[in-house]
């Protein structure tokens, strides 16, 4: 499979555009080592021809223009031919979601998502309801542990991510299945896999199990410490409170990912108040000697 990261930033991208924490002055002056990155996504192919969406961030426009596999063909009557197949949800957070509203021009959409993920996409932000004004919106349901093929040997598999937070739209709380999820992309020629995933909260042992024998992992690397955006006076909830899981401290991403048998491991979904965005940082030189990685816009993988 053909992997490319289109964004590796949380919401707001990096930097945030109302925000002057150190590393957002840090990219924006050139005063330390780092790079400017927009919000998460990634794009998956099972043959360089083919490619499929996974999330749909506000920043698409500039992803898919950073991308000339996403081009449209000049080769059509209509010109607007593009290769993208579906897009395919880990969630209905708006910095996943809004760039749907950007696809309005195609034809019809393909969207894979989970139930509690389309019913808050329709009925809670009304953001499906919109885009079907615009362009058919096809929805294949997606249900965890299910095998769907993607063609030319490649499939995902999605699996519950159990999270607390609260919901700002729709009617689901507590950890109801299906509001988060993780994807494994499973390419049968090669028999290699990849796991994709954004969001974590707890890194439970359902969760653990879908990490057995992957060689590639994409995991949630939002805030460094649990208390960050509270200690820089940014909000008043901690990273676990928002449904991530911090990187650093007791029971933190790096002290359970580091230990584990996988080839490459990358943080994803950081966010601009992280240190790890500093190339020349403390934090980011503790994650690289655990053997970790720290994803960048434009990041190519090939499984």
């Amino acid at each position: 499979m053909w992997v490319r990261v289109l964004g590796s930033a949380a919401g707001g991208g990096f930097p945030q555009w109302n925000c002057a924490c150190p590393p957002c002055r840090a990219v924006r002056d050139g005063s330390r080592p780092c790079h400017a990155r927009t919000q998460s996504s990634i794009a998956v192919s099972p043959d360089d021809r083919r490619w499929f969406l996974f999330n749909a961030s506000p920043d698409i426009h500039v992803q898919f223009e950073s991308f000339p596999a996403l081009h449209p063909s000049s080769g059509t009557d209509s010109g607007r031919a593009v290769p993208l197949q579906a897009v395919v949800l880990t969630d209905a957070e708006l910095d996943h979601t809004l760039g749907l509203l950007l696809l309005r021009e195609a034809g019809g959409i393909e969207l894979h998502a989970t139930e509690p993920v389309h019913d808050t996409l329709y009925d809670g932000t009304s953001l499906l309801r919109t885009l079907d004004a615009y362009c058919p919106v096809k929805w294949q349901r997606v249900v965890p542990q299910a095998d769907v093929p993607l063609g030319n040997g490649l499939s995902y598999r999605a699996f519950d991510v159990p999270t607390t937070k609260r919901a700002r739209f729709g009617t689901v709380e507590g950890k109801g299945q299906g509001r988060v999820v993780g994807y494994r992309l499973t390419d049968e020629r090669s028999g290699r896999a990849l796991v994709y995933l954004p969001g974590l909260q707890e890194f439970t042992d359902a969760v653990r199990d879908q990490l057995d024998d992957c060689a590639c992992l994409l995991v949630d690397g939002t805030c460094w410490d649990d208390d960050e955006l509270i200690r820089l006076g940014m909000a008043s909830r901690t990273a676990r409170e928002m449904g991530h899981l911090p990187i650093a401290g007791f029971g933190g991403s790096l002290e359970q990912l580091s230990p584990l048998p996988i080839e490459r491991k990358f943080y994803t979904h950081i966010n601009n108040t992280n240190p790890i965005l500093l190339e020349d940082s403390a934090q980011r030189r503790t994650v690289e000697r655990h053997g970790m990685e720290v994803a960048v816009d434009g990041l190519e993988l090939r499984m």
